[in-house]
């Protein structure tokens, strides 16, 4: 090949930018699918939290706990009644 300009033609410009470009690619899919992640894992843990559960289903909690109570109540008393 002739020489354009005065200058080698370099064969190896076009992969090696080619290269960049798809490593420049890959790295913005990765960062956006680790930003994906990070919002699914802090939505899951707000999900999950034990105080925020707690509060929203206190009632149920409450009246679980009291009819719990209840059986484990009349349980003990069978134990010590004499028929």
């Amino acid at each position: 090949m002739d020489s354009i300009g005065g200058q080698e033609p370099d064969m190896s410009t076009s992969p090696l930018e080619k290269l960049e470009l798809q490593a420049m690619e890959q790295r913005n899919q990765l960062h956006q699918t680790a930003t994906e992640l990070k919002g699914k894992i802090s939505a899951t843990r707000e999900k999950f939290e034990l105080t925020r559960n707690a509060r929203e289903h206190f009632a149920g909690m409450a009246i679980a706990a009291s009819v719990l109570g209840l059986v484990a109540g009349y349980a003990a008393a069978g134990l010590f009644m004499n028929d």
